[in-house]
């Protein structure tokens, strides 16, 4: 069975939606704050068991899945056809696509792993010096944008998909009536 493009699309939207998924699910379970258990000078947070710091990497994990399959999907060639990238480029509507869902992936795997890796730091170091400290957590919010921008990558891959399919369609008629010319150049003279 050959991969067509309706099969990259589908890959590209499930894992997006995965990557969203989890990291909702993240941003739901995170804990408000850590329980303070203060000793002598030190304060040291005891934070509740909690799937946040998983659940933050499996969404980020789906989003780079996805990003790879969506620009992977855009030059694979399809039916054995290969269609050269500055021919694709060259498609504005294409070209604009294809640098959003870029921008959007980077910015989604900042907000995806920026509360992931400062939870864990939170969770790991948690002695601190400071008798008034209040056992902090990520920032709220950031994870729940990420997965939305995750989805919103997902989606901008497979539009880019879609244009890359209109693109290569546009493409190989080119190529196929500048073949039926010379033929019929060659055959007149």
């Amino acid at each position: 069975m050959a991969v067509t493009t309706k099969h990259m699309s589908v890959l590209v939207v499930t894992l997006g939606i995965l990557a969203f998924i989890f990291g909702v699910i993240a941003e739901n379970k995170k804990p408000v704050a850590g329980t303070p258990i203060t000793g002598k000078n030190i304060v040291i947070c005891k934070y509740p068991r909690d799937p946040t710091i998983a659940l933050g990497i499996l969404s980020f994990v789906f989003l780079g899945a996805s990003t790879l399959a969506g620009g992977l999907s855009l030059f694979y060639p399809y039916k054995g056809k290969s269609v050269p990238w500055p021919t694709l480029f060259k498609n504005t509507s294409f070209f604009v696509f294809f640098l959003i869902a870029l921008g959007s992936t980077g910015l989604a795997a900042a907000m995806l792993l920026w509360p992931t890796i400062t939870e864990h730091n939170h969770v790991i170091r948690n002695v601190y010096h400071n008798l008034e400290t209040t056992c902090p957590t990520a920032k709220t919010g950031l994870l729940g944008g990420g997965a939305f921008l995750a989805l919103d990558a997902a989606l901008f891959w497979f539009v880019s998909l879609m244009l890359a399919d209109n693109a290569r369609e546009d493409y190989f008629e080119d190529v196929k009536g500048v073949d039926v010319e010379a033929d019929e150049v060659i055959q007149s003279a």
